[in-house]
């Protein structure tokens, strides 16, 4: 698998970036999916002057472009790939009643729709290929209620429950593939700038929301750990910000099967 293709959405910042130069450093080929294309190539730039021998391929796409995913799929698949990892998405922070609907649905268009029609097509064609790995990124927003998240912790929600579904799926049917969902801490990106909608927003101590945090790299780390690993999710503590490797956390109807 050494020369086959790692696949990550988003990868034109925060824990993508991170982890399309963690990837490169073990030696891995790499398409980069997002809409910032000049970023994307800045990030090419940047990997290919430390590691020249292996191949960055940029893609830029706007994936809330939901009807168009099919056509970047058969794009990407002109490359041998070994793992598909869907990074994209945002988050909004605040009250419900304070919500723009339009946002709202831009945001369960990409961290659900887009999400789910690539990673339903990675299964189709990668379900029984040796060493295919199909990684999904939630939130520990996944696996809670966070304050002032109540939507986007619904989105996240979806997402650990339809990547541990399909870890499960994968297991009684006897596929090769490795479906895994990582469930990320607040982590040092531009994601809470987003969510608020606020270029002040600041991690650190003086931080309301954001005063402990893991860095991109860090979580670049975890992700890799998880990939490494024969584990479903990989959990990160929301008080000491460290990973926990872990089987499946939903109940799973088994014996209604």
């Amino acid at each position: 698998m050494q020369n086959k293709y790692i696949v990550i959405t988003g990868a034109s910042g925060g824990i993508g970036e991170a982890s399309a130069k963690l990837f490169a450093s073990k030696g891995k080929n790499l398409i980069l999916v997002a809409r910032r294309e000049n970023q994307l190539n800045d990030i090419k730039a940047s990997i290919l002057a430390q590691f020249p021998n292996i191949d960055v391929v940029v893609k830029p796409f706007d994936l809330s472009q939901i009807d168009e995913l099919p056509k970047l799929y058969q794009d990407l698949t002109q490359y041998p790939i070994e793992t598909w990892i869907n990074n994209a998405g945002f988050g909004i922070l605040e009250t419900v009643k304070e919500h723009d609907i339009n946002r709202v649905l831009s945001m369960i268009k990409l961290n659900i729709e887009a999400l789910t029609v690539l990673s339903i097509l990675f299964v189709k064609d990668f379900a029984d290929v040796d060493g295919a790995k199909l990684i999904n990124i939630s939130s520990g927003a996944g696996y809670n209620i966070a304050p002032l998240a109540t939507a986007y912790c619904g989105t996240k929600y979806f997402v650990s429950a339809f990547s541990e579904g399909l870890a499960h799926e994968m297991a009684m049917t006897g596929a090769k593939l490795q479906v895994k969902v990582l469930a990320p801490a607040s982590t040092k990106t531009d994601f809470a700038k987003t969510a608020m909608q606020d270029e002040t927003v600041t991690y650190g101590d003086d931080s309301i929301y954001f005063n402990k945090f893991n860095t991109a790299e860090e979580m670049a780390d975890f992700l890799y750990q998880l990939y490494a690993s024969n584990k479903v999710v990989g959990m990160v503590d929301y008080e000491q910000f460290t990973l926990s490797l872990l089987d499946p956390q939903f109940k799973h109807l088994y014996h209604l099967v």
